[in-house]
């Protein structure tokens, strides 16, 4: 493992970033566990996993598997949503919405069946104690602010607007303060957004995940409420007519 030149956590930069280094794990599927209509985890399972490292709630991974002709193999990006070293399993949250290649695959799944996990390369980690913390995405970020809030101390203070059909909205884990909405719409969502008065006199950090348009928009909303780009990461985890794409806005 190795550290960028820039491992500053002052509130210039806030983030700690994290090299690891690139591994291919072959895995096996280990349980399957419905979550809501919409989403399934899948805990895969390997002595690959020993040296195994997830140190950011919102690192992710590429899963590799076979997928229908004549698309061939099919790569996509996960967030590691649970880990343990000792027993060597790895959790996976799939959005089941569509008919994308990780979508089939997921829902054929079965215990036993193998596939090829790469990194993550690095990791974003951004401090506990702060003084608030802003989570925003649609249903595909629910794997991360899932991780999040379940990481967080108790006292901390976040905010969360998760765009998302009700079937798959959630009881969140962790013991933060948390401010939780489910907005009906992209449009409710930024609206409640441009809304959010966040404490003024507190360092705090503003994440967001999903669909590139919406996260777009997401960006230039917490641009224009004045929260500097040090502190913020929104990233686009999928677009529209677009396979295998992830992009940090």
């Amino acid at each position: 493992m190795t550290h960028d030149a820039n491992t500053s956590t002052e509130p210039a930069t806030l983030v700690q970033r994290v090299r690891h280094e690139l591994k291919l794990r072959e895995l096996e599927v280990a349980a399957i566990d419905a979550l809501s209509p919409g989403f399934l985890a899948i805990t895969f399972r390997g002595e690959a996993l020993a040296d195994f490292t997830s140190l950011g709630f919102d690192d992710h991974v590429k899963l590799m598997f076979d997928g229908a002709p004549p698309e061939g193999q099919v790569r996509r990006d996960y967030t590691p949503r649970r880990f343990s070293r000792e027993a060597r399993e790895l959790t996976i949250e799939f959005a089941l919405h569509g008919d994308g290649a990780a979508s089939s695959w997921a829902r054929g799944a079965k215990v036993g069946d193998r596939l090829l996990i790469g990194g993550p390369r690095g990791s974003m980690i951004v401090p506990l104690t702060l003084g608030w913390h802003l989570l925003v995405g649609d249903a595909t970020a629910l794997p991360a602010i899932s991780r999040r809030l379940e990481e967080l101390p108790a006292g901390s203070r976040a905010f969360v607007f998760v765009l998302a059909d009700a079937a798959d909205r959630r009881a969140f884990g962790g013991n933060a303060e948390a401010q939780v909405a489910w907005p009906a719409s992209g449009d409710d969502l930024l609206a409640a957004l441009r809304a959010l008065d966040l404490p003024a006199t507190e360092t705090g950090f503003a994440w967001g995940g999903g669909e590139a348009a919406l996260m777009a928009q997401v960006r230039q909303v917490l641009l224009e409420k004045g929260v500097p780009k040090q502190h913020m990461r929104v990233s686009s985890y999928w677009k529209q007519g677009v396979s295998d794409h992830h992009e940090d806005l």
